[in-house]
């Protein structure tokens, strides 16, 4: 896509709200586009807003396509594609190359949104890459933002869900909850921690592992609101 294909408008960002059922953080560009427009891959910061560095650049977010590639890991697919990366010397080949092409644009990434490179995650790409398979629908997020031939079990994952999603079709209508405003506020648990000095994260942990947190802690985590700031630069798409 060309650089006006990638920007992501106030439109894509409220599209990736309400897909997601949460608001986007830190969606620097738009990765893949439904033929109709409307994304199916959010591109996120290489590090987030809050600091934290963040491997998975390509983040999968159209609900049609999420619970068709969801079917196939039910479907034990990850297993059969890990043992075959370590039978089939080509194909291991081909995904240590999509690895390296994963790198390689999550550094032009944060080229690009002027964030630079995250030492912390140098050499990690996601999915399980470069040896497993631990989640397809990263996979599948770099095979619709790469183009076909980069990621080979991405590809081979997008063949898989044809009976339910494929590239040359909008799948969008009803497919999100389009009536009122798009999600405000992430209720997510995760989010009560994310940014938190490590001293603090020690705490939380000691607190909830020995069952002690205390009233005022447990009111302060209910009272925890999402960074509000507008995900274009610095809000997006988390896991």
């Amino acid at each position: 896509m060309n650089t006006a294909q990638r920007t992501p408008t106030p439109e894509d960002l409220d599209t990736l709200s309400r897909q997601l059922g949460r608001p986007v953080r830190d969606v620097v560009e738009i990765g893949a586009r439904c033929v109709c427009g409307n994304p199916l891959v959010a591109t996120t910061a290489p590090r987030l807003g809050n600091g934290i560095p963040f491997p998975t650049t390509y983040y999968l977010t159209h609900p049609v396509i999420t619970a068709a590639v969801s079917r196939l890991e039910a479907a034990g697919v990850m297993t059969e594609m890990t043992a075959r990366l370590e039978s089939d010397p080509e194909l291991a080949a081909a995904y240590r190359r999509a690895h390296e092409e994963y790198l390689a644009a999550r550094n032009e990434v944060g080229r690009r949104s002027g964030i630079g490179e995250v030492p912390e995650i140098a050499g990690v790409s996601a999915g399980g890459m470069p040896t497993r398979v631990k989640c397809l629908h990263v996979l599948v997020g770099h095979s619709l933002a790469a183009g076909p031939g980069v990621n080979p079990l991405g590809d081979e994952a997008l063949e898989g869900i044809a009976e339910w999603w494929t590239a040359d079709r909008c799948y969008c209508a009803g497919a999100w909850d389009v009536a009122g405003a798009a999600p405000a506020r992430d209720l997510s648990r995760h989010t009560r921690t994310q940014g938190l000095p490590a001293d603090e994260l020690a705490a939380k942990k000691a607190r909830r592992s020995g069952g002690k947190e205390s009233s005022d802690a447990a009111d302060a985590d209910a009272a925890d609101a999402v960074d509000p700031r507008t995900p274009g630069a610095a809000g997006g798409v988390e896991s």
